[in-house]
This record gives structure tokens, sequence and C-alpha cells, in this order.
């Protein structure tokens, strides 16, 4: 009986390995002969030769794949990253698929891209002005900013100064930082804001009497707050920016295999589950970037603000996203809460 049963065990979990290998498989085999025969044209249709983008956490995940495509289209990429030593080995690892020269500068030759790596921690508001400083001294334009980099349920913490840390990193910071480029932004306009968001939104809300959890923290309601704030932020951010030139769209890229979910706890025994799962079901990260590159560098989306998208498609969003006077109010108390205002 005993044999049986582990036979039965193993059977099903052959199967079911099976059903989710055809599923990840079929699916992607079917559209490789439509996606190799439209890559070229795509990708002539959006080179970025000649312009310069910022992608925060651009040294893993949804960042780096967005980045690696952007530097194909021969863009002049600035990675903006936290740890500037796992940047550098990205950096270095791009180069090689990329077949650049290791100079920061003028690396790409012949137009062929180029790879900048920069220090950004987003959970410090002095490292943030000081890599807008830079950039701003260095660097005679700015075509494309992408607000990438995000913590995802993290147990409670502060950054440096202060701030609940989903909240700081993943709105505050990112806050601050499109602040302080957007002369740079309008100055080379047309040029265009690119937030991450997630569908997790939904699940936030604005507490305005305690937006830095200290009355309360729960680690996946804080993460929707901070994905809400990002999407009121954009809506706000585009009105603000109307007969400018520079527009802003925020996404949802999907779920996707990366390493922001190193905060989540799961057991020895259900990894190996888990990791057959998430290959077959989860996005790879170039999978959930396409819509970072595509409001990044498509000619479709020229001119359009203020809106909200998921694979390559505007969506809709649902009430909680859609209040304008929480969008203003929040813009409020982030601009003091940043130092914008006193």
């Amino acid at each position: 009986m005993a044999a049986t049963a582990a036979a039965v065990v193993v059977a099903a979990a052959l199967g079911g390995g099976l059903l989710l290998l055809a599923r990840r498989l079929w699916p992607a085999a079917a559209a490789a002969g439509k996606r190799s025969a439209t890559a070229a044209a795509a990708a002539a249709l959006c080179r970025m030769e000649g312009k310069t983008v910022i992608i925060t956490g651009a040294n893993s995940g949804l960042g780096r794949a967005a980045a690696a495509e952007l530097l194909r289209r021969r863009a002049r990429v600035i990675m903006a990253c936290r740890d500037p030593a796992r940047a550098e080995e990205a950096a270095r690892e791009l180069r090689a698929e990329m077949g650049l020269s290791s100079r920061e500068r003028g690396g790409g030759g012949g137009g062929r891209g180029e790879l900048v790596v920069r220090e950004l921690d987003l959970a410090s508001l002095c490292s943030v002005r000081r890599f807008c400083q830079q950039v701003l001294q260095e660097e005679s334009r700015l075509d494309v900013l992408i607000n990438n980099a995000g913590i995802f349920q993290c147990p409670y913490m502060k950054t440096e100064d202060g701030f609940e840390m989903q909240f700081g990193v993943n709105h505050l910071g990112h806050f601050l930082l499109t602040n302080l480029l957007l002369g740079l932004l309008k100055s080379s306009a047309p040029s265009r804001i690119v937030v991450v968001s997630s569908k997790l939104y939904k699940y936030g809300e604005i507490n305005f009497d305690d937006l830095n959890s200290e009355l309360n923290y729960n680690k996946s309601f804080a993460y929707s707050r901070s994905k809400l704030a990002n999407i009121l932020f954009t809506r706000e951010l585009a009105r603000r920016l109307e007969n400018t030139g520079v527009t802003v769209n925020v996404l949802h890229p999907g779920i996707v295999r990366t390493n922001l979910g190193r905060h989540i706890h799961i057991p020895l025994l259900a990894k190996p589950l888990f990791n057959l799962v998430s290959w077959a079901f989860f996005k790879t990260p170039l999978e959930g970037a396409q819509t970072s590159i595509y409001l990044a560098s498509s000619p479709e989306v020229e001119g359009v603000s203020g809106k909200y998208f998921g694979n390559c498609k505007e969506e809709q969003l649902l009430p909680n996203a859609m209040d304008d006077l929480v969008a203003r109010k929040l813009w409020d108390i982030s601009e003091v809460m940043v130092g914008l205002l006193k």
C-alpha cells in the first residue's frame, strides 16, 4: 500500500510538472515566430540614439532587463543603484553582452549605446540630492526617467530620514528624485517619466494620520499603500506637467521572477514546488519589463500622459487611485516630508 501511495504521489507530481512545462513552453513556441518576425522592425522604430535614460534599480530584475533592451536600442543608460559594486558587476555583464567597451563614456562607439553607473540610495534623501546634483552637473539632457527600484513587504524598518521603508523608498525617494530632475526633463522635451507600480495598489489606502505606519504596520498593506501612492503621484504630476512636453505614465509589470520577494519566507520543503510554479506561471524579467520599455521608447505613446498601463496597453484604474483630492493632498504632504517645502 505504501509503495502504491508513493507511486501515486510521484505520478501526480510528474503529471503536474508536465502540465506546467507544457503551459510554459507551448505558448512561447507559438509566439516565437511572431516575435522574431517583428523584433527587428520594432527595434528600428524605437531606436534611442542620442537619448539619455535614467533607470533606478537597474542592476537586477526588471531594471536590468530594461537597461539591456534600451542599451540595445542605442540609448545612453544611467544605472542608478544603491550598491555600486553590484551595479558595476551588472554593467560589466551588460557591456560584454552588447560588445561594448568597458570605458564609461563613449563606450558605445559608433552609436551602439552607452552605459553609466551612478550611486543612488532611495532610502536616503541626501543620496537622492547628491545623485541629482551630479546628473545636473554632468548631463546636458535627460530624455527618460524610469522610476523602477522598489522594496517589497519588508519587516518594519525606517529609512535614514525616519520614514517607513516601503513608503520612503517606493514613493518619497522617487518623489524627490523626479522633482529635482524636472527642470532637466523639461529642457529636454519631449521627454518621458515612467513609474513602475503594482496591481496590488488595489489593496492600498492613503491614511494621512499614519503615513509612517507607526500606529499600525502590516507589510502587505504598506506595500500596497506605496504602490497606490505611485499612481496618485503619477496622475497629479501629469496634471502639473500639461503643455510642458514632459509626459508621465504608470504601469504594473505583472508577477515577475525577481529578487523583489527576498523578504518573503517560503518553507524549505515548499521551495521546489514554488520554484516550479514560478518558472511556469511568472514572467521573466524581460517579459515583465516590456511595458516599461514600451512607455520609454514607443512612438505609440508620444504625448500620452497620466495613464495606467499593463502588458503595453492602457488599463482602467480602481476608484481608490482616481481620487484627485487625495492625490493633491499626498503631493502637498510629500513636498514637506522630503524638504521641498518647509
